[in-house]
C-alpha cells in the first residue's frame, strides 16, 4: 500500500479537481490531504463515507446557488445562523498506553504521517480531543497507579507514561498545538480503597473496591500532582473526570464510586483544583446513560450528576458529566440537559470489537446515536475508546476488552499497515466539519412523505465557515437540498451513507 508521507504537505493546498477521488475501498489508504480554506469560491466541499465502503471520506465539490430555492425539494435542511446553541470543544479518540505503545512500534516517518493525516487541523482531518488514563487502564501495559507506596509524597509518574504516552502527546501536541485532553482515572491507589464504606477493611485490589474516606484528601492531592506534573511536560490538561466508569465494578482496573461519594469526595477536589488549576474542568460520572440500573446496587444511582447538582456546594465545582453508550440511549443526555441546561455534557467513550462488529451497521449507530443524537442534546465533544490496537486487538489487560478494536488497527506483520475502521471515519466526519470552538446552529429539516432515515446537525465555525453533517439511513439514495442566508446547494446522499459538507456563504 502507498505510505502517506509528509511530502504531501506542499502540494495539499493545491485545489483538487471537482471529480470525487475514489479509494476503491481500501481502509488502509490515508485520507487524502486537504486544507477546507483551498475550497473554490461559490463551491461546498463534501466529504463522504458509504456503509458498503465504496466511498471512504471521498471528497467531491458541490455548485452554491446564489439564493435559496423555495422550490419543492425531497428534503430540504435550513440553517439558521442567528439561533446558536453549545459550543463545541472538538472530537477524538483515547490515547491509551496500548496506544502510545503501538505508535512507538511504527517507525517515526510513519508514525509522524498518520498522527498529521488524524490531527493536523489544516490538511488533516483535525481531531482535537483526546483522552488519557490517570494511572492504568484495562489498555495499558500493566497494572499501576501513580503513587504505588502508601504515602501521597510518594507519586511519581509511570514509565508507561514517560515512555510511551507522554512522547506521544508531545508529537500530537507539535502537530495540533490547540489539542484538548482530557484525563481519567480507572482506579485509585489500592493502598487507598476499602472493601466496603461500613467495615473499612482494606481492600488492596486493582478491581472494585471503594475510596476510603480518610484518603479523600491525599486522593485530591494525587490529581493535582497528576496535573502539576503533566504540566511540568509542557501539556495541559483541559479537564478530569473523577471516576472512569464509577458504576463498573468489573473491569481490570476499577472502583466503585456511587453520586453519594462523588458529591462528597468533590468537596475536597474542587477547592484544591480551583486553587491549582482553575481552568481544569471537572466532570462527573463518566460512565453508561442507562446508569447499569439493572445491577441492583446501582437502583438508586439513576440520574446519578442530577443528584450531585442539587448539593449547591458540590455543584459549584463541577463543569457538567460525561457519558458511555454501552448501555442506554442518548435521551437521557437530553434529559439531564433539559433539567441542568447550565451544565455541560460530554461523550467520553465506546469501542468497537469482534461481538458483531459491521462497519456498515456503527457507521450508521454512530451518526445517529453520537453524531447527530448527541450534539443535538446540547453535548460540547466526542470521544471514542483506543485510537489504536494491533491486529491481534492488544495490548489489553487481563479482566479487561480482548475483543476491542481501536479506530485504526496496526498490523502485527510488519508495524506499518494500518487498518481503519468505522470509528476512524466517525470522529473524521465530526473532526472535519466542526472546528474546535464553532457553535452549533439550527437546522430545521422538511421531508417530503415516506421519506425516513435522514437527520442532520449544523454549526458555524469560528472562520465563518459553515458546516452540516448529514446521514441516509435508508437503502435509497437521497437528494438534500441545503439553505442558508444567501444560498443554498444540492446534496446527493447514497444509500448508508455519512456526509459532512463545509462552505463559506
Amino acid at each position: 500500500m502507498p505510505t502517506f508521507l509528509p511530502r504531501f504537505l506542499a502540494a495539499a493546498f493545491a485545489v483538487a479537481s471537482t471529480a470525487a477521488l475514489v479509494f476503491a475501498d481500501d481502509p488502509t489508504r490515508p485520507v487524502e490531504p486537504f486544507d477546507v480554506a483551498q475550497t473554490p469560491a461559490g463551491q461546498a466541499v463534501a466529504f463522504t463515507t458509504t456503509g458498503d465502503r465504496t466511498q471512504l471520506f471521498r471528497r467531491a465539490f458541490l455548485e452554491i446557488a446564489d439564493a435559496q430555492t423555495d422550490a419543492a425539494v425531497e428534503i430540504a435542511v435550513d440553517l439558521d445562523p442567528s439561533q446558536k446553541f453549545q459550543t463545541l470543544d472538538g472530537f477524538g479518540a483515547a490515547i491509551t498506553g496500548s496506544t502510545a505503545f503501538n505508535l512507538f512500534k511504527m517507525t517515526p516517518e510513519d508514525r509522524r504521517a498518520l498522527l498529521v493525516e488524524t490531527f493536523d487541523p489544516n490538511v488533516g482531518l483535525g481531531f482535537g480531543f483526546v483522552r488519557v488514563s490517570i494511572g492504568c487502564s484495562d489498555f495499558s501495559l500493566s497494572e499501576f497507579s501513580l503513587c504505588e507506596k502508601p504515602g501521597i509524597e510518594n507519586f511519581a509518574l509511570s514509565p508507561e507514561d514517560r515512555e510511551y504516552v507522554i512522547p506521544a502527546l508531545k508529537e500530537i501536541l507539535a502537530i495540533n498545538p490547540n489539542l484538548k485532553i482530557m484525563a481519567s482515572p480507572w482506579t485509585c491507589p489500592p493502598w487507598m480503597k476499602v472493601e466496603d464504606l461500613k467495615s473499612l477493611r482494606p481492600f488492596e485490589s486493582w478491581t472494585s473496591g471503594r475510596l476510603n474516606p480518610k484518603f479523600y484528601d491525599d486522593y485530591a492531592t494525587y490529581f493535582v500532582k497528576y496535573v502539576e506534573a503533566m504540566a511540568a511536560e509542557g501539556i495541559e490538561i483541559y479537564a478530569i473526570t473523577m471516576q472512569n466508569e464509577p458504576l463498573n465494578r468489573g473491569n481490570s482496573a476499577s472502583l466503585y464510586m456511587t453520586w453519594q461519594e462523588q458529591r462528597d469526595f468533590v468537596k475536597v477536589l474542587g477547592p484544591k483544583m480551583r486553587k491549582a488549576f482553575p481552568k481544569t474542568k471537572i466532570i462527573a460520572f463518566d460512565h453508561n446513560f442507562n446508569y447499569d440500573k439493572n445491577k441492583p446496587e446501582c437502583r438508586d444511582q439513576f440520574g446519578y450528576p442530577l443528584h450531585i447538582y442539587q448539593d449547591a456546594e458540590a455543584a459549584q465545582y463541577l463543569a457538567g458529566a460525561a457519558y458511555h453508550a454501552y448501555g442506554g440511549d442518548v435521551s437521557e443526555m437530553k434529559r439531564v440537559r433539559d433539567a441542568r441546561p447550565d451544565k455541560e455534557l460530554y461523550f467520553t467513550e465506546q469501542s468497537i470489537g469482534a461481538w458483531g462488529y459491521s462497519f456498515d451497521g456503527d457507521l450508521m449507530w454512530f451518526a445517529r446515536e453520537i453524531s447527530v443524537g448527541t450534539l443535538a442534546a446540547d453535548c460540547r465533544g466526542v470521544i471514542v475508546w483506543n485510537f489504536m490496537l494491533d491486529s491481534e486487538r492488544g495490548p489489553f489487560r487481563p479482566g479487561g476488552c480482548a475483543k476491542c478494536f481501536g479506530a485504526v488497527n496496526l498490523s502485527t506483520k510488519d508495524f506499518k499497515t494500518v487498518e481503519r475502521y468505522s470509528h476512524f471515519y466517525d470522529v473524521a466526519h465530526l473532526s472535519k466539519g466542526f472546528a474546535p470552538n464553532a457553535r452549533r446552529i439550527a437546522a430545521d429539516v422538511k421531508t417530503e412523505d415516506g421519506v425516513r432515515g435522514f437527520r442532520c446537525v449544523a454549526a458555524e465555525n469560528p472562520d465563518g465557515t459553515l458546516a452540516v453533517l448529514a446521514q441516509n439511513d435508508s437503502e435509497e439514495k437521497r437528494s438534500a437540498t441545503i439553505r442558508f442566508p444567501g444560498g443554498s446547494f444540492v446534496a446527493e446522499l447514497p444509500p448508508k451513507s455519512v456526509a459532512t459538507y463545509r462552505w463559506k456563504p
